[in-house]
């Protein structure tokens, strides 16, 4: 399987809420980056992409722009969802960047404006604060709190 192709079934099962083949995806020491969860390595990164599918009831994933080379590889996706902790419609636009290792990403990097995203997921509030370092470290903060608790519950 070609680089782009992995791209293109990471993504086809995520708009499926396939977490298990997202995961096979995955190198076992893969390290994925992000603003809102900041740096997951491993099985805690693979456990993110599992509590989302699970989680995200009205999840919907778009992707486009595949593109790779034996190294690197890049794509263009959108999430549209509620916000669960308010009820709130958010529209993401992402840009993710790959690296490659044993035929499996290895290296994945999500990024995305976390000022627009905090003002849709959060309101006022988050149009006001979303762009700050104090927001960023209190989100991470909460995202991975909640991982925890999920690869806790789930680990039985």
């Amino acid at each position: 399987m070609s680089n782009e192709e992995l791209i293109e079934k990471f993504y086809s099962a995520f708009k499926n809420k396939d977490s298990e083949t997202m995961a096979s995806c995955y190198h076992p020491d893969v390290v994925f980056t992000d603003p809102a969860f900041g740096t997951l390595k491993g099985n805690r990164a693979k456990a993110m992409w599992k509590m989302l599918c699970i989680s995200g009831k009205d999840l919907k994933v778009e992707y486009k722009n595949v593109s790779a080379d034996s190294n690197i590889g890049s794509a263009h996706w959108e999430a549209d969802y509620t916000f669960s902790k308010t009820g709130r419609k958010v529209h993401n636009e992402i840009d993710a960047r790959f690296k490659f290792k044993d035929g499996l990403i290895i290296e994945h990097t999500d990024d995305f404006n976390l000022k627009k995203w905090a003002g849709q997921a959060l309101g006022f509030k988050g149009k006001l604060l979303g762009g700050t370092a104090f927001f960023r470290k209190k989100l991470h903060g909460q995202t991975n709190h909640t991982l925890s608790k999920f690869i806790a519950e789930n680990s039985q």
